[in-house]
């Protein structure tokens, strides 16, 4: 219960949080906000990590100087691409034994779901599950355990992280110092969490409702 406590703690006040990491290490938190980006894409056992929301938040912080603009979005830029190599590797040493249960702490359910969406949406997932929490968690293990030829894979990778860390960190930094958004930033947050979280649900419905009794 305290370590639920503490993630939504995180996630509603991370704007306070950030600052408290930037006024103790200064520059190194571009190098932080590196890692867990990278591990928040890279490591499949790490989807709860922020991604979308601290992005935007990074990106406010850079707008008003506290961090360097340039220097985070190509640390953050690189740490999604090199998060998604990473993964796609892991997947393809994994293989199917990652579906037979042959990895315990790896969620059936997570894996299954994004095994459908790619199902549903093809190669230019590794670009659309950028933006969707978990799923892109999932995502390039997926491609990797389906052989998705690396070439491919990267070039889509590559314009994926580049949207999506052009989008959330270029909103944050143009936007997220104005004085409605800066007076309510956990309402933003939790704004762009749900907004984020809003196509899985809808999908998660859909099929509740397929698997319905008519």
């Amino acid at each position: 219960m305290d370590i639920l406590k503490s993630f939504l703690d995180l996630f509603l006040h991370l704007d306070t949080h950030l600052a408290e990491l930037i006024a103790r290490y200064g520059s190194w938190t571009h190098g932080i906000l590196f890692l867990i980006i990278f591990c928040e894409t890279g490591l499949v056992v790490t989807p709860f990590l922020p991604g979308d929301s601290l992005l935007f938040a990074a990106g406010a912080f850079a707008g008003v100087g506290a961090l360097d603009p340039v220097i985070l979005g190509a640390l953050l830029f690189s740490a999604s691409v090199l998060g998604d190599s990473t993964n796609y590797w892991v997947g393809r040493y994994v293989g199917p034994r990652a579906f037979g249960g042959g990895v315990r702490f790896l969620k059936q359910e997570y894996l299954q779901r994004t095994q459908e969406f790619y199902a549903r949406h093809g190669r230019k997932t590794v670009i659309l599950a950028r933006f969707l929490p978990i799923i892109r968690t999932f995502a390039p293990f997926v491609a990797g355990v389906g052989q998705m030829p690396y070439p491919r894979f990267l070039a889509f990778s590559l314009v994926g992280s580049l949207a999506w860390v052009g989008l959330f960190v270029g909103a944050g930094y143009f936007f997220g110092n104005l004085a409605p958004v800066r007076e309510h930033f956990t309402f933003v947050v939790m704004g762009i969490i749900g907004i984020s979280l809003l196509p899985m649900a809808i999908e998660m419905v859909k099929g509740w409702l397929s698997r319905r009794p008519k």
